[in-house]
């Protein structure tokens, strides 16, 4: 029967690692993903809230060859005054008609349906932005 070692044959693959190293490197990667975890948090919060006027299309009706009803969702301040940019698209993607939306009503929620005019018959609509009417998000 053989003996049985406890580790690797010394000077058989090269110089056994320095623990206080693996450490060293340890604390320096925790400490630079901790940092870059904090500045994407930061950057993510300050995004959202930042964006006093949102909104979303919830449905659109094509009604004729040149015109399309978009039902227009925004969230905003109560006091504030919204611009939103609608476009209409054709089945190839481009761009058949545009509208800016602004959006006054003195509540924080507010539905419109807009009606888009296109150049051709449209078969989508989307939002492209909103944002408050003193240019800021």
């Amino acid at each position: 029967m053989g003996a049985v070692r406890e580790g690797l044959p010394s000077g058989r693959y090269g110089r056994a690692t320095d623990e206080r190293a693996d450490r060293t490197l340890k604390v320096v990667g925790a400490v630079l993903g901790a940092g870059a975890v904090a500045v994407l948090g930061w950057f993510g919060f300050s995004y959202f809230t930042s964006q006093d006027v949102t909104g979303q299309v919830t449905a659109f009706q094509v009604v004729s060859d040149d015109a399309v009803q978009v039902r227009l969702e925004v969230t905003k301040g109560e006091s504030a005054t919204g611009v939103c940019t609608l476009r209409a698209l054709d089945a190839d993607h481009a761009e058949v008609g545009r509208k800016d939306v602004t959006i006054d009503q003195r509540r924080d929620d507010v539905v419109r349906v807009v009606t888009v005019r296109t150049t051709s018959r449209a078969t989508a609509a989307e939002l492209v932005d909103c944002e408050s009417a003193d240019g800021g998000r």
